[in-house]
């Protein structure tokens, strides 16, 4: 079942087989002598991909909560020697990634030594069942799924700013129906797209901007804000150094800028999981801090 589970999540019988460090004739075999215990197909196979059958789809799901019962078994064992161990596949925005979550992983796997973890970072949205992620890190409002559970963690405050340079030859925009006069970096992963929201005087306004530049990395945004492109709308953790050091200015500052939710999402089959529990313990508390 490990081997079926790592053909689908890899893609590839090679690429299962280096993960688990067997031949691809060998790992091939299981997954053959799996098909023919059950009597079903469970893969298509061609020569460039493999896919799962509708069959071997289902049975890939149940195969995940099976093996994720069997990591409990083994970490409630190993718990009773204090030493929890186990693996997390994790996915987690490439910008919060890099300023943040590398030390807070990295504390954690200090604290817990035995659990295995591997991190990948991108920015557009991942099915943790289908991509075969225990975990992912998510800003911004998770799409809503039956077979998946979002425990939001804590909220990301935003600020818009640019750089003192576009403001004195640009000017500085006093309401927000000014901005349609300037140049405004937007972000491309954005549900509201090029509409960006306000709140004031405890109501929603919202402003279609207009930009010649969008990219769905923050960091990417900073820099061209950083360079007198435009106007950006950015979390706080992004921008913070450089707004301390007067490389941005915050403009609008009468304007209140919506929060963006923290979460993290993973499969229902996952829910009870110890290893989960105990990096989300720390991780809230780590973001708390």
């Amino acid at each position: 079942m490990r081997a079926f589970t790592y053909v689908i999540e890899e893609g590839s019988f090679a690429a299962a087989a280096r993960k688990m460090k067997l031949s691809r004739s060998a790992v091939n075999k299981l997954v053959i002598n799996l098909e023919n215990y059950l009597g079903v197909q469970l893969l298509y196979r061609t020569t460039r991909q493999v896919t799962p059958t509708a069959t071997g789809q289902a049975f890939y799901e149940r195969c995940l909560e099976i093996l994720s019962n069997l990591e409990e078994a083994e970490l409630a064992v190993s718990q009773q020697q204090n030493e929890p161990l186990g693996s997390l596949k994790i996915n987690a925005p490439m910008s919060f990634g890099i300023t943040r979550l590398g030390t807070i992983i990295a504390k954690f796997m200090t604290r817990y030594s035995k659990i295995k973890i591997q991190l990948t970072l991108e920015d557009r949205f991942i099915d943790p069942i289908s991509e075969g992620y225990d975990l992912v890190i998510r800003i911004g409002s998770p799409p809503q799924s039956p077979n998946l559970f979002v425990r939001k963690i804590t909220t990301i405050a935003r600020v818009i700013c640019a750089s003192p340079h576009y403001l004195k030859t640009n000017g500085i925009p006093e309401k927000i129906s000014e901005l349609k006069q300037h140049s405004c970096l937007h972000y491309g992963y954005l549900l509201s797209g090029t509409q960006w929201q306000f709140i004031y005087q405890g109501k929603q306004e919202n402003i279609t901007i207009e930009g010649s530049f969008c990219s769905n990395n923050g960091e990417v945004l900073r820099d061209a804000a950083l360079q007198g492109l435009g106007i950006v709308i950015l979390p706080d953790f992004i921008v913070n150094q450089y707004l301390e050091s007067g490389d941005l200015q915050i403009i609008l500052s009468s304007y209140k800028i919506p929060e963006l939710d923290l979460s993290i999402i993973y499969p229902i089959n996952r829910h009870l999981s110890t290893k989960i529990k105990l990096f989300i313990e720390f991780l809230q508390q780590s973001l708390m801090n």
